[in-house]
């Protein structure tokens, strides 16, 4: 049987995390700490998991616990996320108690630049009888696409709040942590993976990126997406995958092209650029609308009808006046949600005051709609110089338990337009319609796909345009909705989500644990 070599534009990195499994318990522990690396011609020291970058990959089977030890030896503050796993009634942690997912989800740091190195994935492969809704593959493979900065990412970060401008853009693009033979100093700093011909592979895709979207594609090859952020899809033959920061997609690869090497590549898709002006536009809301959810089995539910909350939610960058006797040029960049600006908490955790009741940390009244409406695709939209100033608070939504929320996403094209990957934790969420321009529910409404559509965590609202999302709120606590470039979350594009308790000791929050870490 022939082989084929698929030189990618890094190389697989990965050393195991200590780990053991019993009786349907999995336990790893995370060193966090610094690494000194060579890329780009240049020896650097890094933060990673286990000495690794990625770091190591986590798989368990679905219904497993999963507990996972985090030593922090790094010199940095460092929160750990688990992205896309719901945590119902564990949110202390963000981390998951006992999962009931099933396909390929991540962890990450959720703190200033740091994601750019702490990160690996999360595989939940489905329980015993319960196969795939597809042959089974030869053979797993995670790929991952990262960014890669020569200099300190947490400096990088520290310079952009200093200076009020954008943060540097990276240097390279990396998959599975190495840049790949079209950089300096890299030819030999390339993921190799050896295929056997006429098999089938399952390439387990992870945007792990910062601030980049991917265009990603196999010479000569199709790829046949069969799940997207953990939840299946009909089957989708492309020869493109597109994808944004924190969203995973699973394909299968059948390894069906003469022996030969091949590559793969990530290119980044630049969505600042208005929709009647690019073309790698189409190209992505072709593969982002073509995808739909599998219909039946044990994992499908089908769509709430009846919605008890509405919003409609603008989203885009913003500016903020330079704090005096500072070294900020002014004035900084910001970004808001229906003209507000996220402020984190300083003095308790939103997840603390909520279950404490403690008042002053933050209010309910983010409001459902925007101030004002207007044109807000235009391209005179930036002469609103009022829309362009939000100001800084901490505003979040109360969701009553079990109730189904619907929101409306419209990007703006305030300070230019943009792709924003809006990440919801604590839930999934449908994916009704997506489209360009202003919504118009006159016409927009008759779009709704509420048979079939896809299920994710994180959606990329179409760069000058809208989309539709609904979810039942049945995870009691406090759930962060951000924007995933993470030079657009620390400016103030997010917000959050209380949901109140449930009627019966099982849809309770219970209490913090006793080592909870103290703001």
């Amino acid at each position: 049987m022939g082989r084929h070599v698929f030189l990618f534009a890094c190389t697989l990195l990965l050393f195991a995390a200590s780990a053991t499994s019993a009786a349907g318990i999995v336990e790893h522990s995370f060193y966090v700490k610094n690494l000194t690396v060579s890329r780009l011609c240049k020896t650097q020291v890094i933060t990673a998991v286990n000495g690794g970058l990625p770091g190591p990959t986590i798989r368990v089977q679905e219904g497993d616990t999963l507990v996972v030890h985090v030593f922090n030896l790094s010199p940095y503050n460092m929160t750990i996320h688990w992205h896309g796993v719901f945590q119902m009634l564990s949110s202390w942690a963000d981390g998951p108690s006992m999962s009931n997912r099933r396909g390929t989800l991540w962890w990450h740091a959720h703190v200033s630049y740091l994601r750019s190195t702490v990160y690996g994935a999360l595989i939940i492969r489905p329980r015993d009888g319960h196969p795939y809704p597809f042959h089974k593959p030869y053979r797993e493979v995670p790929i991952i696409l990262g960014e890669w900065w020569n200099g300190n990412v947490v400096d990088v970060d520290r310079l952009a709040a200093a200076t009020g401008a954008s943060p540097i853009h990276s240097d390279a693009f990396t998959i599975n942590g190495w840049p790949g033979d079209t950089y300096p100093c890299s030819k030999h700093q390339m993921f190799e993976l050896t295929v056997l011909q006429g098999k089938t592979y399952l390439l387990r895709i992870i945007n792990a990126a910062l601030n980049s979207q991917f265009f990603y594609k196999i010479a000569n090859h199709k790829m046949t997406v069969v799940a997207i952020d953990a939840s299946y899809v009909e089957p989708y033959i492309t020869d493109v995958v597109v994808t944004t920061p924190g969203q995973t997609v699973d394909v299968l690869l059948t390894a069906d092209q003469p022996i030969d090497s091949y590559y793969m590549a990530a290119r980044p898709y630049a969505t600042a650029v208005p929709f009647r002006h690019s073309t790698n536009t189409p190209v992505a809301h072709k593969f982002y609308t073509g995808l739909k959810g599998l219909v039946g089995g044990r994992f499908w539910d089908p769509v709430p009808l009846k919605v008890d909350h509405k919003m409609f939610i603008t989203i885009g960058l913003a500016l903020e006046p330079c704090p005096a006797n500072t070294s900020c040029k002014g004035p900084k960049l910001s970004a808001s949600m229906n003209n507000e600006s996220f402020m984190k908490p300083t003095s308790l955790s939103l997840l603390q005051a909520f279950y404490q009741n403690v008042n002053g940390v933050y209010t309910t009244d983010f409001p459902a709609k925007p101030p004002i409406e207007f044109d807000y695709t235009s391209d005179t939209v930036n002469e609103l110089l009022p829309m362009k100033f939000a100001p800084k608070n901490t505003k979040v939504t109360k969701l009553k338990f079990n109730s189904t929320v619907e929101i409306i996403f419209q990007n703006t094209n305030i300070l230019g337009p943009e792709n924003h990957p809006m990440h919801l934790h604590g839930f999934d969420f449908y994916i009704l319609a997506q489209g360009f321009g202003n919504y118009n529910p006159a016409t927009d409404r008759k779009k709704l796909n509420l048979i079939n559509p896809q299920i994710r965590n994180t959606i990329g609202v179409p760069v000058g345009g809208w989309a539709v999302i609904r979810f039942v709120a049945n995870n009691p606590g406090v759930w962060l909705l951000h924007c995933h470039l993470d030079m657009h979350l620390p400016v103030g594009l997010a917000t959050a989500f209380t949901v109140e308790n449930g009627p019966t000791p099982e849809t309770t929050l219970p209490p913090p644990p006793t080592d909870l870490p103290q703001c």
